[in-house]
């Protein structure tokens, strides 16, 4: 599937909440912000039934994201479903990391692949600052569960203020080097002002190789994450949302003033 400046589009990346068990403070405002109704977001069966028409039209790559999908109802079951689709071959997920551990094993045998935890450091003090309240601890174990569930390779999300030379971020990097894990660094990044940059050890960031689109909790389909503009699945259909998008999608992002990190991913 190409867009039109005929980048092979394979990757989507479906967020399924926009809830959160922590508050971290580059993502969202202590308070919280204004929640989208239950009755509004996206059930497992429209998802499902979505992720099947753009496996048609060659979606291989599916992420699950939040929010922090972990604390959505039922999850493990909606890996099942969309790892029971013929097509998918890389079935990923982005989680904090603090219900980890007592999922790992029934999302590996749902069909999960592999995780993405965000680490921001390993400091349990500055980790409980940064997350307004995180348990370090609970993460580090449910790195460790994903790793013996055979969710592999597991892989580091750390943000940086500008380069991984930091403290906090060469100490994340000698971690993942003793455990046998991955890390990606990513600057901290502004929806508002399109401020982003290509993330140190992963292929974010670089507009001109973008393979991916966005779908979020309330059904809206994303061409880029830098981009205000959306296609209403339930509105327009998956067919046409899709095609839509995909003609949508921009040479290189601008500013997003619709959404956050916390209902869109990252």
């Amino acid at each position: 599937m190409l867009d039109r400046y005929n980048r092979h589009i394979n990757y989507l990346r479906i967020s399924v909440t926009d809830r959160c068990n922590l508050r971290c403070r580059y993502c969202m405002p202590e308070e919280g912000v204004k929640l989208i109704r239950h009755e509004d977001i996206l059930t497992y069966d429209e998802i499902t039934a979505f992720t099947r028409v753009a496996v048609a039209a060659g979606i291989s790559k599916v992420r699950i994201t939040g929010g922090e999908p972990l604390v959505r109802k039922g999850v493990t079951e909606l890996v099942r479903m969309i790892a029971d689709i013929d097509g998918v071959t890389d079935l990923s997920m982005t989680t904090n990391g603090i219900l980890l551990a007592g999922y790992a094993t029934a999302l590996a045998e749902a069909g999960l692949m592999r995780v993405n935890v965000s680490l921001d450091t390993l400091d349990p003090v500055k980790y409980g600052y940064v997350t307004r309240g995180g348990d370090l601890y609970s993460v580090l174990k449910g790195i460790e569960a994903a790793q013996k569930a055979g969710l592999r390779p597991v892989k580091i999300n750390c943000v940086i203020k500008s380069t991984p030379d930091e403290s906090d971020a060469r100490e994340v990097a000698e971690y993942c080097m003793r455990e046998g894990l991955e890390v990606r660094f990513i600057r901290q990044m502004d929806l508002a002002t399109g401020t982003f940059s290509v993330v140190h050890g992963g292929s974010g960031g670089h507009c001109a190789k973008c393979n991916r689109l966005r779908l979020t909790p309330e059904g809206m389909l994303r061409p880029c994450l830098f981009s205000d503009r959306g296609f209403s699945i339930r509105e327009l259909g998956p067919e046409e949302a899709l095609h839509q998008a995909l003609d949508s999608k921009p040479e290189k992002g601008t500013t997003n003033h619709v959404n956050g990190f916390y209902n869109i991913g990252g």
